[in-house]
């Protein structure tokens, strides 16, 4: 059975409309990933739930924190979800300090609380991705695509990811 670690760090795959502020919210808990784990019956899932905030207020002492569960992590197979707007920091810091795990970064623009496809299919990505049994590195799973978490880029003007030369 395949292990994997998964680090919820929030974003707006997580994000859930508070009717009582008004807004949409990162929650502490795992209810859209427990969702789509729930028809996981192959692997093993060590969930790590350590930030929950949305990207855009992601500090260095947060990176550095998912960086120390990263290596503390029992498994060698990482999915990290993370919030779209600064997922390149966080994998860029990820990749030149870790170099002996299999790490992707997955998130969704749109809360999968509003729309499961999107949160889905790029946590799929990121574990099909993984039982392939890649080679040890650092991706993100957005879009259709897995590649070198290098070579992804958020277009804001088009609102996707695309892969950059």
């Amino acid at each position: 059975m395949m292990k994997i670690t998964v680090i919820n760090t929030g974003g707006t795959f997580n994000k859930r409309y508070n009717p009582i502020k008004g807004q949409l919210e990162v929650p502490k808990d795992n209810i859209a990933l427990n969702k789509i784990i729930e028809s996981c019956h192959n692997v093993q899932f060590d969930i790590k739930n350590i930030i929950s905030k949305d990207s855009l207020d992601m500090t260095d002492v947060d990176r550095e924190r998912i960086c120390t569960e990263i290596q503390n992590s029992i498994s060698d197979n990482i999915i990290i979800i993370h919030g779209t707007d600064t997922i390149h920091l966080t994998s860029a810091m990820i990749k030149k300090r870790i170099v002996d795990k299999k790490i992707v970064f997955t998130g969704a623009m749109v809360p999968m609380s509003i729309d499961e496809s999107e949160a889905t299919m790029n946590f799929s990505m990121a574990l099909g991705f993984l039982s392939a049994n890649p080679s040890l590195g650092t991706y993100i799973a957005m879009h259709g695509v897995v590649v070198n978490s290098s070579k992804l880029v958020k277009n804001r003007e088009e609102g996707k990811f695309l892969i950059q030369e």
